[in-house]
């Protein structure tokens, strides 16, 4: 286990993506059990997730500002922080995207989709736990390779997605509007594997 004084900022870390499954479940159940008159109040809350990230982020950056030694390099804790915080960033974006489109009806094409996204921030949370015994670690490996496997059926789901959507919708503003929303859909896993492919990158400099 990371040293006591280290630990705050692996515990950050698990912190700050259990906000992104927070954003993820909210997304998905706004858009399974769909109703536009509640979409505004939806994206308020939406919003106290990812701002409650935020400060969790900022609180851990204002803490390394003043800290002598760090467990792994000052570089390496912007950067996953950033990264993980990205992931809430993004999920908020599909979110406000329903919302500025006055989108009325969800495709389910699109509740698939958001479906790899909690599965993709529920496997990136558990990496995130993993990291903190990275240099022991057995089972970090398979979180990453897991999360790879999770992005490419998301891209295979957005390509089958983005291929309906133009050759079955006949709406030029559905089709504009979706296929905003499926793109912002992929960016979220493809958050997910940034904070992957920053892990293993720190961990073969610390190997």
């Amino acid at each position: 286990m990371a040293k006591k004084q280290d630990s705050f900022y692996f515990e950050t870390f698990i912190q700050c993506m259990d906000y992104a499954c927070q954003a993820a479940r909210l997304l998905h159940q706004t858009m399974l059990q769909f109703e536009p008159e509640r979409i505004k109040e939806q994206c308020d809350e939406m919003h106290e997730v990812e701002h409650a990230a935020d400060i969790r982020k900022h609180e851990m950056f204002n803490v390394l500002a003043k800290a002598f030694i760090t467990p792994i390099e000052r570089e390496d804790i912007i950067q996953l922080g950033e990264n993980i915080d990205d992931i809430a960033d993004k999920i908020e974006d599909v979110l406000l995207r329903i919302y500025c489109n006055n989108v009325q009806a969800i495709r389910a094409d699109a509740l698939e989709i958001s479906e790899v996204v909690i599965r993709s921030c529920e496997e990136a949370k558990l990496m995130v736990a993993e990291f903190a015994d990275f240099k022991r670690s057995k089972m970090l490996h398979d979180h990453i390779v897991r999360i790879n496997t999770l992005e490419e059926e998301a891209d295979r789901r957005f390509i089958a997605s983005m291929r309906t959507l133009h050759t079955e919708c006949d709406d030029v503003f559905q089709i504009i509007i979706w296929r905003e929303i499926f793109i912002y859909l992929e960016k979220c896993v493809d958050a997910c594997e940034h904070v992957a492919d920053t892990i293993e990158s720190i961990v073969m400099k610390n190997s």
